[in-house]
């Protein structure tokens, strides 16, 4: 700022009133700062006239802080006589140019201090961000890492099975199992059989082979090749097919099925679906359960009447002709039926409900034994026509045979026991009988010459007979 001489009378907030020094200071005015530096030579009103004229000085060049320095009191400039002519009163003059201003700055109130609150919610905040950036940071390293991730395993173990397991019992058996597939006139379809002698002869269902104009055997190797059909026998509903050429076939060990107890332990195999190689497991659930199916040809010539084995053991179309095995491997039944919804249930359900009948292997190595010597099966009989509307308890012999013919075969093994026209057979060897399905069932399961005892109700009186069965050529 350019210096410049003062003029113009001095402003009263930096000058001495009138009036002796003794007078004081006027009301508001404050005092000057003492040692600061900024003391000027003031001329007192009251005071004689100096020789020189007051002077200002001029602002600092620089910003430089005030030295404070102590008052001489012999400076003629700093004193003036007393009125009394007393001790002189030092003077102390105001420069409004000094470097420090007399005001005072209001800055507001000062901080507080950092409540507890605000501790926590930075604590918190902290830790979070630790936390996600030293997850990350986690992540990131075990990505980049050498090192083989490796989940806990059990470490490996013998791989052999019990012979009397599940395992042991598929591992036996499957070598000896094949698949069928037929294509005939009608269509194609899928069945299973198994290995019966090494002469290549398998044993199957009759529904499974029925109509059939081309026929493949497939193993549990994979290794396919052309069967021909041997015999069949649909009463009985069994088959005899038989491959050329295959070297290396296991026969499956034939086992006895009047050794078959309710509870018993037993494996299915076969080819569900096509699913060639299925192994399910089961119990026998119930043992003589009068069977029949077939009979779509409409004259009953197709219909298989079967005293069969029940099973849990899941069964589904494919597995008719496969094995039902004990726990010795050995094959007990032919799997042939199962057991669905009723038709008329909108529900119905197609596949497996836990009820499948195989055919005893007793009448089936009969059967098949037969089918491979002569190619044809034969069935023991009692030579009488059944009345097969007949809605009363136990079988009822019919008045009429067939054309006309007597219902008693003269001189068959019926007429030869007693038997006439009108008498209803109620029980065979003991065991009740509730219909004309349930005898033809019960004779079946023996062999032609057999003897069997026959419960027969005859004008309400109960008789016993004894008959020999005899022999007729099966269909």
């Amino acid at each position: 700022m350019a210096d410049r001489q003062q003029t113009d009378p001095a402003p009263q907030w930096w000058s001495r009133p009138e009036g002796t020094a003794e007078g004081g200071r006027r009301e508001g005015v404050p005092a000057p700062r003492p040692g600061t530096g900024d003391e000027e030579h003031v001329q007192d009103a009251a005071a004689p006239t100096l020789d020189k004229a007051p002077t200002l000085d001029k602002a600092p060049d620089k910003a430089t802080p005030p030295v404070a320095t102590t008052p001489d009191p012999s400076d003629p400039d700093l004193s003036d006589p007393a009125p009394d002519g007393s001790a002189a009163v030092p003077v102390v003059r105001y420069d409004p140019w000094g470097a420090e201003p007399l005001q005072v700055v209001d800055r507001g109130r000062p901080p507080r201090g950092i409540r507890l609150w605000q501790v926590v919610a930075l604590s918190l905040g902290t830790a979070l961000l630790a936390g996600g950036i030293g997850g990350y940071l986690g992540v990131l390293a075990e990505r980049q890492s050498n090192t083989r991730l490796e989940l806990p395993q059990a470490a490996a173990a013998d791989q052999g099975r019990a012979p009397d397991s599940v395992a042991g019992i598929a591992a036996t058996a499957l070598p000896g199992v094949v698949t069928l597939h037929v294509r005939g006139a009608k269509g194609s379809g899928t069945g299973t059989g198994f290995v019966l002698d090494q002469q290549g002869h398998i044993l199957t269902n009759s529904h499974v082979v029925a109509d059939s104009q081309e026929m493949t055997v497939t193993f549990s190797t994979g290794e396919s090749v052309t069967a021909t059909l041997v015999g069949r026998d649909s009463g009985y509903d069994l088959a005899v097919v038989k491959v050329e050429g295959v070297r290396g076939l296991q026969p499956l060990s034939l086992g006895n099925s009047e050794n078959v107890k309710v509870g018993d332990p037993v494996v299915a195999i076969g080819a569900p679906f096509d699913l060639s190689n299925t192994v399910t497991a089961g119990i026998i659930s119930a043992t003589g359960r009068p069977v029949t199916a077939g009979g779509d040809k409409g004259d009953g010539s197709d219909i298989s009447y079967v005293d069969a084995l029940q099973t849990d053991a899941p069964i589904n179309p494919g597995n008719s002709g496969g094995p039902l095995l004990d726990a010795k491997a050995h094959v007990v039944g032919i799997n042939s039926a199962i057991r669905g919804a009723d038709k008329d249930d909108s529900t119905r359900q197609g596949g497996s409900i836990g009820l499948g009948f195989a055919i005893p292997v007793n009448q089936g190595k009969r059967v098949a034994e037969e089918l491979i010597r002569t190619g044809r099966a034969t069935h023991p009989v009692i030579g009488v026509t059944l009345d097969m509307d007949y809605a009363g308890d136990g079988a009822r012999v019919g008045d009429k045979g067939e054309d006309g013919k007597p219902s008693v075969v003269a001189g068959g093994p019926g007429a030869l026991a007693g038997i006439r026209a009108g008498d209803v057979i109620t029980k065979v060897d003991g065991q009740r009988v509730r219909g004309g399905d349930e005898l033809i069932i019960k004779i079946r399961a023996h062999r032609p010459g057999d003897p069997l005892t026959l419960t027969v109700l005859r004008q309400g009186r109960e008789s016993t007979l004894k008959v020999v069965l005899g022999s007729a050529n099966g269909s």
